[in-house]
């Protein structure tokens, strides 16, 4: 006395099921970053603090890193080389409060963002990244081309923001690749 299920609604069920999968998934995910992206900062913040121990500048920095590095790949595994803890150093001296971090980008936009040279320019990176949605292969384009350095000389900011957005390979903005 078994029911026929129903071919419509059984894939109807399966669908939403598949959509509930892919944004409990998606929440995970974000929620992961999110935690990464502080722990680093944390992290970042605990070696600027015990280096400087409330003087302006650190007097030593390489051996720190490189004996921190070996003891905590030792005890937690990958992710601690002496750059990554380098990272996460200049991470938290380039983004002091915690609160301005945005949840929509990655630990590698980051790593990227860090690079620029001034506050200015790590500002206008990272709200970029978030308005446009770009992906870390995106921004290191963006980064690579110059984007904000033109945009900062440039009479024609709206031009060079447009194309920007422009991805494929004839044109690039300002002619760079």
């Amino acid at each position: 006395m078994s029911k026929v299920i129903s071919n419509s609604h059984y894939e109807e069920l399966k669908l939403q099921i598949g959509e509930l999968l892919k944004q409990g998934r998606e929440q995970a995910s974000r929620a992961v970053n999110t935690i990464l992206l502080q722990t680093y900062w944390q992290i970042g913040q605990h070696i600027v603090e015990f280096e400087q121990k409330g003087k302006e500048k650190a007097a030593y920095g390489a051996e720190l890193l490189d004996r921190l590095s070996k003891d905590l790949t030792l005890s937690f595994g990958k992710g601690f080389s002496r750059s990554n803890l380098f990272q996460m150093r200049l991470f938290y001296s380039k983004f002091q409060k915690i609160q301005t971090l945005s949840e929509q980008l990655s630990w590698s936009h980051y790593v990227e963002i860090i690079k620029a040279e001034s506050e200015l320019e790590i500002g206008f990176y990272t709200k970029q990244c978030e308005k446009e949605n770009w992906s870390v292969r995106e921004l290191k384009r963006q980064m690579k081309s110059m984007l904000f350095h033109r945009l900062a000389l440039s009479k024609d900011k709206k031009g060079i923001l447009d194309l920007s957005k422009k991805r494929d390979g004839n044109t690039t903005a300002g002619g760079y690749h």
